[in-house]
């Protein structure tokens, strides 16, 4: 759903841009209190796990998939982002995905770029977050329902993604189309893309939640196991008639009796090293090597501007000479190895400035709240997965 220059007017671009700016500057202020710690220095590990979700995104959008005939499909990532770190950062993450894409890719345009970042991040992450928030208040705390939730919420974030594209196309289109057509067409088409989507971003929060709970933001206070406070067997042993100790000193003995601390302590000392490094390592595969193997058919906006002639007013990419444009390196013949080395470069690229955004908004913070009031951050098993 990159939106090329020409699609859409220029006072109609300039619109999206201030709202792009505007969201942007709300959700670098946001991702302060997402990454600036809280209880059980979640901070410190949303921090750099933003910056691998950001990379992630970029590689795996990719990785198109057959949807329909000759059209395809790719991930959009903002359900997936704003779940795993937070709606505020989740927007900082697609914007940089999206700006790294337009400047040295060529891909989605530069005077779009307000537009891409408004539709592609904006709409998809306030809606899938919306959704998924609003199904984990009424469904049970399971594991299982986190997952389910995910797939509901990107699924729903996709058409509505088309719908706004509509909307400014509405707005803006530089072609004299039917609207009707271009609604019932994006629509269409991005409901099967939402599949995919879905797909994807389930599978992925499932297997964050399956490893470490503690991770999945927008879960934290579904997934924390309450702190349960057991006497211990010697510290109780009172004599008759002693009155039994607060309960609060009997599970500070009960922990050093037994040599653990509680659930919110063990969560602040897990590594994320190990799952980062796995993560890294998924990442590269998809985009050095799996992308090779993507659907070569335009995706679901080519598709259908090409059948209404809304492509003809598509114009020249600024960066159209760029060594890396269209996802190659310039002067490198086979093409599996082209699109591998940029496939890798661009992770590489987008880890780098995410991380070095991610990190600074974070220094900046001077030691706020999480967005969710009272979001648990303690990291262990759910209390009701029994």
């Amino acid at each position: 759903m990159h939106v090329p220059d020409g699609f859409i007017d220029a006072p109609v671009s300039a619109g999206t841009g201030v709202v792009a700016a505007a969201a942007l500057a709300v959700s670098l202020r946001g991702a302060r209190r997402e990454l600036g710690g809280g209880p059980g220095g979640a901070g410190e590990r949303t921090a750099p796990l933003a910056g691998l979700v950001a990379a992630f995104i970029f590689a795996v959008q990719m990785l198109n998939f057959p949807v329909a005939a000759g059209t395809s499909g790719h991930l959009l990532g903002g359900a997936l982002a704003a779940i795993l770190v937070g709606p505020y950062t989740g927007v900082l993450c697609v914007s940089v995905v999206l700006l790294l894409q337009g400047v040295l890719f060529a891909d989605g345009g530069l005077t779009a770029l307000g537009t891409n970042i408004t539709d592609m991040g904006v709409v998809t992450v306030l809606v899938a977050y919306a959704v998924f928030r609003g199904l984990l208040r009424v469904l049970p705390r399971r594991r299982s329902v986190v997952t389910g939730a995910s797939f509901v919420a990107a699924l729903v974030s996709v058409p509505a993604a088309a719908v706004a594209f509509t909307a400014i196309y509405a707005l803006g289109g530089t072609t004299d189309v039917s609207l009707g057509k271009v609604f019932g067409a994006m629509v269409g088409v991005h409901v099967l893309i939402g599949i995919g989507e879905a797909v994807i971003t389930a599978a992925t929060v499932g297997a964050v939640v399956a490893v470490r709970p503690d991770l999945v933001y927008g879960a934290r206070d579904r997934l924390a196991a309450p702190l349960e406070l057991r006497p211990s067997p010697l510290s109780d042993a009172a004599a008759p008639g002693a009155e039994p100790r607060p309960a609060a000193a009997r599970a500070d003995n009960a922990s050093a009796d037994t040599g653990t601390a509680p659930a919110a302590a063990a969560g602040r000392r897990r590594s994320l090293r190990p799952l980062w490094i796995a993560g890294l390592v998924v990442t590269l595969a998809c985009a050095g090597g799996l992308s090779f193997y993507a659907s070569s058919d335009p995706d679901g906006l080519e598709k259908v501007a090409a059948d209404n002639g809304i492509d003809e007013q598509a114009e020249d990419h600024a960066a159209q000479d760029s060594p890396l444009a269209d996802y190659g390196v310039a002067d490198i013949a086979d093409s599996r190895l082209s699109g591998g080395l940029a496939g890798v470069i661009g992770v590489g690229a987008t880890l780098v400035v995410g991380s070095g955004v991610f990190l600074a908004v974070r220094r900046r913070n001077s030691g706020g709240t999480p967005v969710e009031a009272g979001a648990s951050t303690a990291s262990g098993p759910p209390a009701t997965e029994r």
